[in-house]
C-alpha cells in the first residue's frame, strides 16, 4: 500500500521567515522534494540524502515545524522503498512534533501514513487503529478528500484480511467522497481497489471493467506506481481465467513500471505473479526461479501476506513434482503467517494444502480435521456478505473445498463403512449446493423492507423506476436502426443500474432488523432429509460430479446408499452425446440414451422399483431430463423405454429447498381464483394483429435486427428469434376450457403484457401459466426473462420483457408456475448453485413448483402435451408432478410425438405433494 499525502504540501510553510542560517537548508530541502516528487528508485535514494542534511540544520537550530515536514517525506520514501522499521521511526518523530506545534492536518496525515505502514508489514489491526484515529481528525477539520484517502485505506485493510463486503462498503463510501471533491486520480485508486474485491469473489469481468476504468486516468495523470498496480491487477485477472500469455503480457508491462519507481513491494508481488503464469503453464523451473526472486523481496519490506502467499506457490511446485514432504513444509511455513495477519482465506487455503498433502500421504484422519477448519471457516466467511450476488460468487470460488471433502469423506467410508461417513458425505454435498436459493425462500416472506431506513426503500423503488425507464427508452433507441455505440452505451448504463440496485438490496438487507432475526438456515442432515422430505414412496438420487470421481448417494426414508462414478468429464462427455440425440425430433436407436442410463444409473438400477425419483442432479447432469433416460441394465431391443414409464421424476435444486418451500407456504391461504394464462403476445410490426395500427415502428421483427438489438444482448446471446406461437393460443382456450369462466383470466394478444404479468391481480391465482417466447441468457443471467407483447393497443412499442429481477418482485399465491416457453429451465450455471434462472424467481414470488423446459420446444406438440396435463390436473384431480408423467407419457405413446424431443423437456422443479 502506498503512502499517502501531498508531495508538493509543504512549500508555503518554509517560505515563512526563518532563521538567517537555514536558508541553505531550505534550498536543500526543496532540491529533495522535487527529486521525491519524480519517484523514480534513484531520486528517491538522493532525496534521502539531501532531506537527511536539512534535518540536520532544523534540528540544529530548533526548527520544530521544519523538522516535522523532513522527517515525514523521509518516513514516506522509507516506506517507499519497502524499509518499514525506518519508515516507521521516522513517523513516528513527525507524529510527536505535529502534536508540539498543533498541526492537526499534519498529525491526521501522519496517522493516515503510520496505518499504511502496519497495512503494508501484515499488522492489520494496528493499521485500523492508526486509520480510525486519523479519520476522526480529518472529520473533525471536515477535510474530506484526506477522509476518502483514509476510508479507502481501511477498504484496503479489509481486503487484506479476506473481509470483502466491508473492504467493498468503505471503498464505497470513498469513491462517493472523491467523486464530490473531484480528485480523479484518487476515483481511479479507489476504482482499481473495488477490481480487486470484485476478483477475489470470483467475479472476473466485472473486476477487468473496474481496471480499465481506472488504468487510463492513472496514465493520464502520470502516476506510475498506480498504473504499474492496474497492470498487475489486469494481469491477474487474465491468468484466473486461463489466458496466460496476455496475463504474462500486463506483468511485465507492470515490473519494468515498478522498477521504475522503485516499489519493492509492487515488485515482489509481480515477480511472484509471474511465477504463476510458468506455474499454469506447467513450467516448474521457471516458476521455481520466480518465486525465489519473489521471496527476498517480500522478505526485505517485510510483507507477511506475501511472504505467505509465496510459500504456498513454491510448496504447489513441490506438490506438482511429487515432493510431498517439501510441499507439506512450505504449506506448513504459509499457515502461521496468515493466522498472524488474520487472513482467513489465507488461513483456509493453507489448511486445504496441508489437507491434500496429508490425503496423498495416506493420512485421511489429519486431513479430515483440517478440511474441517476450512469449512468452519468458509462458511464463516460466507455469511459476512450481504450481497446474494456476491455471496453466491463467493461460494463459487470455494467449491474445490467442498469437493475435496465429499471425496476424502467417501474415501474414509470405503474403508470404514459402518462409521457414517457417507452421511455426513450426503450433508457436505447438501451445504455445497443452493444456498442462497435456501436463504432467499426463508426471506421469501420475511418483509425485510420493514424497519429500514426509508430513504433505502426511496432509493430502491427509484433505481426500479430507472430500470424500467430504460427499458422503455431502449426500445425507443432499437426501432431506429441504432449505432454500435449507443447499443453499447445503453449495455453500459443497464449493468450500472443493475449493479447498484443489487448494493441497494444489499444495504437492505445489512439493515435489516426483519432479516438480522432470520435464522441461519443450515442444509439438512440425512436424518432430516428421511424425515422431512422422503415418504415410503420415494427415493431421493443426488449426485456429485469430480475431478477423479464422482458419486451418487440412493437414500429412501430409510436407508442410504451410496457409489462411486466416473470423472465428471466422461459424465459431461456421455451427457453431451445424450443430448445431441435427445433434441432431434427423430427418434433412432441410438446408443447414446443407453450409455448416459448406464453410466450414471446402472449401480441402483434394482433399487428403483416403481417408486418416485427425487433427482438432486450436479453440474452437466444439470442438462437432462432423467425422464427419456432408460432403465439400465436391461437387454437393449429396438423399442424405446423412457424411465418415466415406471417412475414419477422431480427435479430439485437440493434436498433441502423441498424443506424450506414446505415449511414457507404451509400456512397460506389458497388464491381464490384458479388460473391465469397470458399467452399469444405480440412479437413483430408484421403481425396482422398490428394492422390499421397507425404508430407501428420498426421494432424486433426481423432475425436480422434481432442480431444487433432484439431485447439487446440478452436474445443476441440466447441467439433465438421471435416468431409468433400460432399454438399458445389454442393452447390457452383449450386450458382455459377446463375452468369456470368467473375462476380464470385470459390474456392474449396485447394484453398478454409486462403490465398484466406485474399487476397485483395474478396473486388472486392458484395457477399462472405463460405461453410465450423465453430467453435465458447465461452471460447475464440478469438479462433472462419471458417475452410479452412488444406493442401496445395502439401500436406503440413498448416493454414486454419481463426480467428476472422482475419476477421476484412478483408477490403471487400460486400453487403452481408453467413456463411453456423456450429453455426456461436454463440458466447461468454457478459453481455451489446450479442453473440460476427463473426458476428461482418464481419460487421466491410465491411459487413452490415451477414447470419448465430444458430446450426449445415445438409449439404445437407442446400445445398438445399442455392440454393433456391441464386435464390430468383439473379433471382427474392428479398432483401437478403425477399430471405431468401422466400426460408425457399419453403424448409418448402418440405415433407422430414418440421422440423425446417433443415431451421430455418439461420438468417440474420443486414440491411434488
Amino acid at each position: 500500500m502506498a503512502i499517502t499525502g501531498q508531495r508538493s504540501g509543504h512549500t508555503a510553510q518554509l517560505k515563512q521567515t526563518k532563521p538567517a542560517d537555514t536558508t541553505a537548508a531550505d534550498e536543500t530541502y526543496q532540491k529533495a522534494k522535487q527529486l521525491y516528487e519524480q519517484g523514480t528508485g534513484e531520486s528517491l535514494r538522493q532525496a534521502i540524502k539531501l532531506f537527511e542534511q536539512a534535518l540536520v540544520v532544523y534540528r540544529k537550530v530548533g526548527d520544530r515545524q521544519s523538522q516535522a515536514f523532513t522527517v515525514a517525506h523521509l518516513g514516506k520514501i522509507y516506506s517507499d522503498l519497502g524499509q518499514q522499521p525506518k519508515a516507521l521511526d521516522y513517523l513516528n518523530q513527525a507524529l510527536v512534533l505535529r502534536r508540539q506545534i498543533g498541526d492537526q492536518k499534519g498529525e491526521s496525515i501522519t496517522l493516515n501514513n503510520i496505518g499504511n505502514v502496519y497495512s503494508n508489514t501484515g499488522e492489520l489491526q494496528k493499521a485500523i487503529e492508526y486509520f480510525q484515529r486519523a479519520l476522526l481528525l480529518k472529520q473533525k477539520m471536515g477535510d474530506r478528500a484526506g477522509e476518502a484517502i483514509t476510508i479507502n485505506n481501511i477498504g484496503n485493510v479489509y481486503l487484506d484480511l479476506g473481509e470483502q463486503q466491508k473492504a467493498l462498503d468503505y471503498f464505497e463510501q470513498s469513491l462517493a467522497l472523491r467523486r464530490q471533491v473531484a480528485d480523479k486520480p484518487g476515483e481511479a485508486r479507489t476504482l482499481n481497489n473495488i477490481g480487486k474485491v470484485y476478483s477475489d469473489l470470483g467475479e472476473q469481468q466485472k473486476a477487468l471493467e473496474y481496471f480499465q476504468q481506472s488504468l487510463p486516468l492513472y496514465q493520464q495523470t502520470k502516476d506510475k506506481s498506480s498504473e504499474a498496480s492496474t497492470l498487475n491487477n489486469i494481469g491477474t485477472i487474465y491468468l484466473m481465467t486461463g489466458e496466460q500469455q496476455k496475463a504474462l503480457d500486463y506483468f511485465q508491462k507492470s515490473l519494468v513500471l515498478r522498477r521504475d519507481v522503485g516499489d519493492k513491494l509492487g515488485e515482489a508481488r509481480t515477480i511472484n505473479n509471474i511465477g504463476r503464469v510458468f506455474l499454469d503453464l506447467k513450467d516448474q523451473q521457471k516458476a521455481l526461479n520466480y518465486f525465489q526472486q519473489s521471496l527476498p523481496l517480500f522478505q526485505a519490506v517485510e510483507n507477511k501476506l506475501g511472504i505467505a502467499a509465496n510459500f504456498s506457490n513454491i510448496g504447489y511446485i513441490y506438490l506438482g513434482s511429487g515432493e510431498q514432504q517439501r510441499a507439506l513444509d512450505y504449506f506448513q511455513q504459509s499457515l502461521p503467517l496468515y493466522k498472524l495477519v488474520g487472513n482467513r482465506d489465507g488461513e483456509a487455503l493453507a489448511l486445504y494444502n496441508i489437507a491434500t498433502v496429508q490425503r496423498n500421504q495416506g493420512n485421511l484422519n489429519a486431513a479430515l480435521t483440517n478440511i474441517k477448519t476450512v469449512i468452519s471457516i468458509v462458511e464463516d466467511q460466507r455469511t459476512k456478505i450481504n450481497s446474494q450476488e456476491l455471496r453466491t460468487s463467493y461460494f463459487a470460488t470455494v467449491q474445490n473445498y467442498y469437493q475435496f471433502y465429499i471425496d476424502l469423506l467417501m474415501q474414509l467410508h470405503k474403508q470404514q463403512p459402518s462409521r457414517g461417513y457417507d452421511a455426513l458425505a450426503l450433508q457436505t454435498s447438501e451445504r455445497a449446493r443452493a444456498r442462497s436459493l435456501l436463504e432467499l425462500l426463508s426471506e421469501a416472506n420475511a418483509d425485510i423492507r420493514q424497519g429500514v431506513e426509508p430513504k433505502l426503500i426511496s432509493q430502491q423503488q427509484n433505481l426500479q423506476k430507472q430500470l424500467d425507464n430504460l427499458e422503455k427508452r431502449r426500445i425507443q433507441i432499437l426501432s431506429r436502426n441504432p449505432t454500435e455505440a449507443q447499443v453499447q452505451a445503453l449495455e453500459t448504463e443497464s449493468e450500472t443500474l443493475l449493479e447498484q440496485y443489487q448494493q441497494i438490496q444489499a444495504k437492505i438487507r445489512a439493515t435489516s432488523p426483519n432479516y438480522a432475526a432470520l435464522t441461519q438456515l443450515q442444509p439438512l442432515s440425512l436424518t432430516q432429509i428421511q424425515q422431512q422430505v422422503l415418504d415410503d414412496d420415494t427415493l431421493l438420487l443426488e449426485y456429485s460430479l469430480g475431478e477423479k470421481r464422482s458419486y451418487l448417494w440412493l437414500v429412501s426414508n430409510k436407508n442410504i446408499t451410496s457409489y462411486e462414478l466416473p470423472k465428471r468429464a466422461d459424465i459431461e462427455a456421455a451427457v453431451q452425446n445424450f443430448r445431441q440425440a435427445i433434441t432431434s425430433p427423430y427418434l433412432k436407436p441410438n446408443s447414446s440414451i443407453n450409455a448416459l442410463s448406464q453410466l450414471i444409473l446402472s449401480p441402483v438400477a434394482t433399487q428403483l422399483q416403481n417408486k418416485r425419483l427425487v433427482i438432486v442432479s450436479d453440474g452437466a447432469l444439470q442438462y437432462v431430463p432423467f425422464a427419456a433416460l432408460t432403465k439400465p441394465n436391461v437387454k437393449e431391443t429396438s423399442t424405446y423405454e423412457p424411465l418415466l414409464l415406471n417412475h414419477e421424476i422431480i427435479t430439485l435444486p437440493s434436498a433441502s429447498t423441498v424443506a424450506i418451500l414446505r415449511r414457507e407456504y404451509k400456512q397460506r391461504q389458497p388464491a381464490a381464483k384458479t388460473l391465469v394464462v397470458l399467452a399469444d403476445p405480440i412479437f413483430s410490426q408484421d403481425d396482422e394483429r398490428l394492422q390499421g395500427k397507425s404508430q407501428t415502428s420498426t421494432l424486433v421483427a426481423s432475425e436480422n435486427n434481432l442480431n444487433s438489438l432484439a431485447l439487446t444482448r440478452a436474445a443476441r446471446d440466447a441467439d433465438i428469434s421471435f416468431e409468433r406461437l400460432t399454438f399458445t393460443r389454442q393452447e390457452a382456450a383449450q386450458i382455459l376450457a377446463l375452468v369456470p369462466a368467473n375462476k380464470a383470466k385470459q390474456a392474449v394478444d396485447f394484453t398478454a403484457s409486462r403490465t398484466t404479468a406485474t399487476s397485483n391481480e395474478l396473486s388472486q391465482y392458484s395457477i399462472v401459466h405463460f405461453a410465450t417466447h423465453g430467453i435465458i441468457n447465461s452471460k447475464h443471467p440478469e438479462l433472462s426473462g419471458i417475452v410479452l407483447s412488444l406493442f401496445d393497443q395502439s401500436g406503440k412499442p413498448q416493454n414486454g420483457f419481463l426480467r428476472l429481477h422482475d419476477v421476484f418482485n412478483l408477490k403471487l399465491q400460486a400453487e403452481l408456475v408453467v413456463l411453456s416457453a423456450c429453455q426456461t429451465g436454463l440458466g447461468e450455471e454457478v459453481k455451489g448453485e446450479g442453473l440460476v434462472g427463473l426458476t428461482r424467481g418464481f419460487m421466491y414470488a410465491g411459487s413452490p413448483r415451477v414447470v419448465v423446459s430444458l430446450w426449445s420446444v415445438d409449439d404445437q406438440a407442446t400445445s398438445e402435451l399442455m392440454k393433456t396435463f391441464y386435464e390430468k390436473m383439473l379433471k382427474t384431480k392428479l398432483k401437478p408432478a403425477a399430471a405431468l408423467r401422466a400426460a408425457q407419457l399419453e403424448i409418448w405413446r402418440t405415433q407422430k410425438y414418440t421422440a423425446p424431443y417433443y415431451w421430455a423437456a418439461f420438468t417440474l422443479q420443486g414440491e411434488w405433494k
